[in-house]
């Protein structure tokens, strides 16, 4: 029996006119967006599907749009085919979406603490003051020591790691710019500043994650009926006590990418199901482990051509 895992992909996958088709196509998905609408008192299904693309960048919302899109296309994939994954991964954000696909969270409480996550992680830091930045084709103990050098009482660390040869680092905006010269005065081949507003996963996010905890407290978490595996650890777990400290220690720590797919495929998952808009994740696994069978979609074309290969 051919293993599968689900991934779930974060932000900067989203775009204007996510999951429209499929939503006009196929009733589950549809019905998946207008229950996020209920649950949030917005419309949440129009800023997916028309933008503008100025509304769905903004964090708060960002955050629910993508859970959204991910837990409809994940409904759309159980009831046209069954397909039972063994383990489940998102990345940052993502990992809702797979607590959701586990049963750990309800869908409309996932909705509700995104949304709220989104803004505390953008009140925990004024715009402006945080960067992150991808450091290209360096290891990571060298990302590691350029950012300990870029310090200078500042924070700067790095924050995902993505896959091999892709870091990311993130801290205080003036600490990554010494950090991305650094880099280059170590012939680094290429840092990019990415185009975000909040510096995840680095200890400037310590507030956020105290406010969030708050919010899980009210929340009720049920036994995950497949494993996750979670980014803080990189290693599956099913226990519904562990959810909300792993979730609080998410949005300070750094995302353990790499490291989490390959445990995936030393667990002897064999093909990996990109779960939402785009194909961010199914690039960075390409580039983890060769030998994994890559799926994704996001329109009606390629859930079809999806279908095809896996019923």
């Amino acid at each position: 029996m051919e293993k599968y895992a689900f991934l779930f992909p974060g932000q900067g996958a989203q775009y204007p006119g996510m999951g429209k088709e499929l939503a006009d196509n196929f009733a589950v998905v549809r019905q998946t967006f207008e229950e996020a609408d209920d649950a949030l008192s917005s419309k949440l299904s129009r800023i997916c599907f028309e933008g503008p693309e100025s509304d769905l960048l903004l964090t708060e919302n960002t955050q629910p749009a993508l859970l959204a899109t991910s837990t409809a296309f994940l409904r759309l994939i159980k009831s046209e085919t069954g397909l039972q994954p063994s383990c489940l991964a998102g990345h940052s954000l993502g990992e809702y979406s797979a607590l959701v696909a586990a049963g750990a969270l309800v869908f409309a409480d996932a909705l509700r603490t995104v949304r709220a996550r989104g803004s505390f992680m953008q009140d925990a830091v004024p715009v402006g003051t945080g960067a992150m930045a991808a450091v290209l084709g360096a290891e990571p103990d060298v990302v590691a020591q350029i950012c300990a050098e870029a310090a200078q009482g500042e924070v700067v660390v790095p924050a995902n790691f993505n896959c091999p040869g892709q870091i990311v680092i993130s801290g205080h905006a003036p600490a990554v710019q010494r950090a991305i010269a650094g880099a280059k005065a170590r012939g680094i081949r290429k840092v990019l500043l990415l185009p975000v507003s909040v510096p995840s996963h680095c200890s400037l996010m310590a507030s956020a994650g105290e406010k969030l905890a708050g919010v899980l407290d009210g929340i009720q978490v049920s036994p995950l009926q497949i494993p996750v595996v979670s980014n803080v650890e990189a290693k599956p777990y099913t226990e519904a006590e562990r959810v909300k400290e792993l979730l609080v220690a998410q949005i300070s720590s750094p995302v353990l990418w790499e490291s989490s797919v390959k445990e995936m495929a030393a667990s002897g998952v064999s093909r990996v199901v990109e779960v939402g808009p785009g194909k961010v994740l199914s690039g960075l696994v390409k580039k983890i482990d060769k030998n994994l069978t890559l799926n994704n979609f996001d329109t009606l074309a390629g859930f079809k051509a999806f279908i095809g290969e896996v019923v």
